[in-house]
């Protein structure tokens, strides 16, 4: 049998899970427990809450807001992609960068057609 990395896998995920573990019964242990009806009731940003917090709201609202972060989170890969695209182009790899790029957008723009022709994105 050869050499195998599972072991190391095995043990970063233990190590995880007891890190998770150990912090949240440390928290418990060592932390206050004063409860008291106005730390048990829904924070409304300072104001006084209204209603019940279990209120429903439109999923429009939340797959914009989705989509949005889909679309932010591409911004984030493409700025370090054109900053470093001149050594990319001088080492060799300028097409074969672009092509990879231009596939990347390329699915992007695809699930924003779909979502345009869902109707995802009118603001109700």
């Amino acid at each position: 049998m050869g050499n195998s990395n599972y072991g190391y896998i095995l043990l970063f995920f233990v190590g995880a899970v007891a890190f998770g573990v150990i912090t949240l019964w440390m928290s418990r242990l060592l932390g206050p427990h004063r409860p008291s009806p106005e730390k048990n009731s829904t924070y409304e940003c300072g104001e006084i809450p209204i209603g019940a917090a279990w209120v429903q709201f439109n999923i429009g609202y939340y797959i914009f807001a989705l989509i949005f972060v889909i679309f932010d989170v591409e911004t984030i890969f493409i700025y370090p992609w054109a900053v470093i695209f001149h050594t990319l182009k001088d080492a060799g790899l300028g097409p074969f960068a672009m092509i990879e790029m231009t596939v990347f957008v390329s699915i992007l723009a695809l699930g924003l057609v779909y979502a345009w022709r869902k109707g995802v994105l009118k603001w109700v």
